[in-house]
């Protein structure tokens, strides 16, 4: 009975102690005086995460209730990690740029050992970044996305191929967020694997499958997102691992046959593997400081090729849908998109080569509005490396650890940035327009030596798609467009809840 009644008060008191410590840390805010939400005990200011809210509203709603009465920054908790929500113009640029330095990671995890696929250049940190940074950067040049371009083109006239075998069929209203995914499978697919994945011509193809499984399942569902975001060392020392296993065997093995058939057969295809191969085999390598890295394990090989496909597959495939279902909403804006892709392909003699992109300026405009109005990815992501005074006020000091969360969509759909924010229109990014506007107002692919590195391939994929699908064929909403659009709560990135229905004609 005494041992029961030692044993109850000892854990009485462990209780009341991890109660204490809860205590402090989620009011750690209040105590500093920085405005902030009154947090959930697992979810933090995420909570009615994929339930009730989409994880872009939240966000959202956060910046709406703070950013005229917090200062800088409001205090956030991103799940159980202490973070900072940033709300001023200025203290974006100091992190994102000028003091890039002091807030390099992104805090995100990676476990290559036991999970080598996780080990892809987003989750990476410190040198290891860097050296990866560096690695791939000459993949993403304008004269290698030149050398990529007829791999992108052939798949864009597929496309069109496509969509008019389907109104052959009297099949004249068509779903494009599908449509706008077998491409973007197709190309990733060609250029990172190497493979003809065909998924155009084939819905059911494995390599689909696998895409999406990727992107839309969780290992341990959501208490193992909440502990590899919230505890990522404890989560490496535990051995966890964030890719599911048959994903992981599925594109382990497609790497590894494409990469044993091209070193044995000395295949060239000046597409993204190539370049993977080549930092695999050569010899050491040295960067700007002249510091030597070894090359590229199969492993890295591997993880790189993967974030290709999650980086560019679904973010490039909603892009497109959003802007076809703009465009079917804006038949002016259609017209004139169409009218320059028109102008422009005549001007080189019908032949769309690669320098036609740079001409197709306000198709471009049409996909920056698109990215700003549909911003996929609706924060940006760092971690502070030291402490950080903010305008040396000491209220808000943003702590070695903290995570930093930048509202980009948020911004996004400011009124003080974007005149009238919530009307879909390419005149946002007018040269005229982009000039008055600070760059960092403008985050669809972040900004700093750690933006999207994939930015030009992104975008190049995309003007292709809809250019030549707007040049042979005009888009209209029908009886199943649904109007106003909803956005699908339980996804991270910004996506809608079903299909994008539209009417389809043929020029």
């Amino acid at each position: 009975m005494i041992a029961l009644t030692i044993l109850l008060s000892v854990l009485l008191i462990l209780i009341a102690y991890i109660g204490r410590l809860l205590s402090e840390h989620f009011n750690y805010w209040r105590h500093q005086g920085v405005a902030c939400e009154p947090p959930n005990w697992l979810l933090g200011n995420l909570r009615g995460l994929s339930t009730s809210r989409s994880f872009n509203q939240i966000i959202r709603e956060y910046y709406e209730k703070y950013r005229n009465s917090a200062g800088p920054f409001a205090g956030f908790y991103w799940l159980h990690k202490k973070a900072v929500f940033v709300l001023d113009p200025e203290l974006i640029k100091q992190i994102l740029i000028k003091d890039f330095n002091k807030f390099t990671d992104r805090g995100f995890f990676s476990n290559e050992e036991d999970d080598p696929l996780s080990g892809q250049l987003i989750n990476l940190s410190g040198n290891k970044w860097r050296n990866m940074r560096n690695k791939l950067s000459p993949a993403f040049t304008s004269g290698r996305m030149k050398a990529m371009f007829p791999l992108v083109i052939k798949l864009g006239y597929d496309l069109v191929e496509v969509v008019g075998e389907r109104l052959k069929k009297h099949d004249d209203v068509v779903e494009v967020r599908d449509l706008a995914a077998f491409f973007t499978s197709d190309v990733i697919g060609t250029c990172a694997f190497g493979l003809n994945m065909n998924c155009m011509k084939n819905s059911d193809a494995e390599f689909l499958k696998m895409g999406r499984k990727a992107l839309n399942e969780q290992r341990y569902g959501t208490l193992g997102f909440v502990l590899r975001f919230s505890f990522p060392d404890l989560c490496r020392r535990l051995h966890m691992k964030e890719t599911l296993d048959d994903v992981e065997k599925y594109f382990m093995q497609i790497v590894q046959e494409t990469v044993d058939y091209r070193e044995r057969e000395n295949v060239k295809r000046n597409d993204f593997m190539d370049m993977l191969i080549d930092l695999k085999n050569n010899k050491l390598i040295k960067d700007e400081s002249g510091e030597e890295f070894i090359n590229l394990t199969f492993g890295q090989i591997a993880a790189q090729a993967f974030v290709f496909l999650l980086a560019g597959f679904e973010t490039s495939s909603t892009t497109m849908s959003f802007a076809l279902y703009e465009l079917a909403q804006h038949l002016e804006v259609q017209q004139r998109s169409r009218e320059e892709v028109e102008n422009v392909l005549k001007a080189h003699n019908g032949t769309f080569d690669y320098e036609c992109l740079k001409e197709m300026v306000y198709l471009e405009q049409v996909i920056q509005e698109t990215l700003r109005f549909y911003t996929t990815i609706p924060t940006i992501n760092r971690l502070a490396s030291e402490d950080y005074v903010v305008g040396d006020n000491p209220k808000y000091v943003i702590k070695k650890g903290m995570a930093v969360v930048i509202p980009a969509a948020a911004l996004h759909r400011d009124e003080r940035y974007y005149p009238q924010p919530d009307v879909f229109n390419p005149e946002h990014f007018a040269a005229s327009q982009v000039a008055e506007r600070d760059s960092v107002l403008n985050l669809s692919f972040g900004d700093g030596p750690r933006n999207c590195i994939g930015m030009r391939f992104g975008k190049m994929q995309a003007m292709i798609g809809l250019a030549l699908l707007l040049k042979n064929f005009r888009f209209t909403v029908c009886e199943k467009t649904q109007i106003p659009l909803k956005l699908d709560k339980k996804s991270i990135i910004v996506a809608p809840e079903s299909g994008i229905y539209l009417r389809v004609e043929r020029i």
